[in-house]
């Protein structure tokens, strides 16, 4: 999803259907290359003798990464699955927090993408050719915000219906110009974008997570389940932050709340992490590539520590290049995406920044080496 060209093409109105040729699907030698990096000899992982505060060491092993066969819900990038190792790595047991994010806005001066105005030649960028610019008005800081309908809404692809592109929205106002984080030191910062995120972990000494380690970590040590609790849907208003009702006009608040969460108002995962389900998105750090799932399941064995395609390719999206986020958020719904779902994965432009999207870090030893 990306914010900014969806305010644009709110508010602009683009009143034509752009018909994009099928390309090719993009043969990348450097994925193929990757399923080549199978894993040999084994060493025994030694677990670090210290583990930073708020983290949770994850263990290394072996899983597939993917929709598992059971998910009626699955979606065709969610597929093929395929085998992956990974190496043990530290997480953060919840989302980056408000309070966390202020003291590193607090120790930099670091000012977020959501803060600054619309840059029109990056942006034009990713409309279509020829489109004019918007007046100077329209091109102020803010970002997208969520709002109920006040009916029934039948087409549900058309997601301007509850976006909307709101001026002066950031992370300290995450619902808009007016609205506060106070009292919410420990809700999931959210109006991120990648840019933020990746600067933020530049501050903190620490990374996103690949989509693999994330979806592996998500797992909590359980294998070929659902959801990380198993695969009963009935468990989902205790077990995560989601729409409760008929999207995007009634949540019933089943879960208890109706927007975000406080970090940890919801049972932890096998592996000690809180809300790797629902609440908020979450950003990795791999480009979203339809093409690259299908490249890894072309070898028979496990693709050690895969970092993601090189390169993004989304032939829905042609204009834009998307990271990939997980998790799902307190806005998903069973008639709506249900991708509070382990596999569930989005394409999400880097600049964009949303009130339902976050991000948390992982490292490993080598990272953490000088404040362990």
């Amino acid at each position: 999803m990306n914010s900014r060209v969806i305010f644009f093409q709110t508010i602009v109105v683009l009143l034509f259907n752009v018909s994009c040729k099928k390309e090719a699907q993009v043969k990348n030698t450097d994925i193929t290359n990757k399923v080549n990096e199978i894993v040999s000899a084994q060493v025994p992982e030694k677990i670090p003798d210290s583990i930073p505060e708020g983290m949770v060491w994850i263990p290394g092993g072996t899983f597939n990464q993917g929709a598992v066969a059971q998910d009626n819900m699955a979606m065709q990038h969610e597929k093929p699955s395929h085998p992956v190792k990974l190496d043990g790595f530290f997480m953060d047991i919840t989302e980056v927090t408000n309070a966390q994010f202020a003291a590193f806005v607090k120790a930099t001066g670091y000012v977020t993408t959501a803060e600054k105005d619309v840059d029109w030649e990056e942006m034009k960028k990713q409309v279509p050719a020829g489109t004019l610019k918007p007046h100077d008005s329209i091109l102020q800081s803010g970002s997208m915000t969520f709002k109920k309908t006040k009916s029934s809404v039948p087409n549900l692809y058309d997601f301007s219906q509850w976006w909307h592109w709101s001026i002066g929205a950031n992370w300290k106002q995450p619902n808009g110009k007016g609205s506060s984080i106070e009292g919410k030191d420990n809700y999931p910062v959210v109006q991120v974008s990648y840019e933020d995120a990746i600067a933020y972990c530049k501050w903190a000494n620490r990374r996103l997570p690949t989509e693999a380690e994330w979806e592996y970590a998500a797992q909590g040590g359980r294998e070929n389940t659902i959801y990380f609790w198993g695969d009963d849907r009935s468990q989902l208003s205790k077990m995560a932050n989601s729409w409760e009702g008929e999207f995007p006009f009634n949540n019933t608040k089943e879960d208890g709340y109706e927007f975000r969460a406080p970090v940890k108002s919801y049972p932890e995962n096998g592996y000690g992490l809180f809300d790797m389900a629902g609440n908020v998105w979450e950003w990795t750090g791999d480009w979203y590539n339809t093409s690259y799932y299908k490249e890894l399941a072309s070898s028979k064995q496990p693709v050690l520590n895969p970092k993601g395609a090189t390169k993004a390719f989304n032939p829905n999206n042609p204009y834009v290049e998307e990271k990939i986020t997980k998790g799902g958020s307190f806005l998903c719904s069973d008639s709506y995406c249900a991708s509070y779902r382990i596999s569930s994965r989005m394409g999400t432009s880097r600049d964009s920044s949303l009130e339902h999207l976050g991000f948390r870090t992982v490292a490993i030893p080598e990272m953490l080496r000088d404040s362990l």
